[in-house]
């Protein structure tokens, strides 16, 4: 399939659905939302190129294989969650980092949640990733 305007559109839909996908990445601790809703949108703006480009200029742009991405991501996860033994606490309790803390303000809060959500995201993204380049090299 050669359109010209799937391939133009899919240029926009994929940048707009990454960065979607990071602002749901990002609310989730505290809204709805969070790093498994985020790796699926992520992973529907590849799966669109897919569609457009195929599955050889998919693994091109992604320029990393999507099995590593989902491994490294759930490296992360699992060092969020072994993040707390360090304090003495249970296994993935939340801890929290103040990264620039100043006697008037806490500074910004850098949380072991978000570490996980993101290793989540990149789990999502990256298995998701991995199934439909699988199937579409089927095809």
């Amino acid at each position: 399939m050669n359109s010209i305007i799937l391939n133009a559109a899919t240029r926009l839909l994929v940048a707009l659905l990454l960065l979607f996908s990071v602002f749901m990445l990002l609310r989730g601790h505290n809204l709805p939302g969070g790093g498994f809703i985020g790796g699926l949108i992520g992973a529907t703006g590849f799966i669109l190129y897919a569609i457009a480009q195929g599955a050889e200029a998919t693994r091109a742009a992604l320029r990393v294989e999507p099995q590593n991405i989902a491994m490294v991501g759930l490296g992360i996860a699992l060092c969020a969650g072994g993040f707390a033994a360090f304090f003495g606490e249970a296994f993935f309790t939340g801890q929290w980092l103040f990264i620039g803390e100043t006697e008037e303000d806490k500074g910004l809060p850098i949380s072991s949640v978000l570490v996980f959500d993101i290793g989540v995201y990149l789990v999502v993204f990256g298995s998701i990733l991995t199934l439909v380049l699988a199937l579409e090299e089927e095809v």
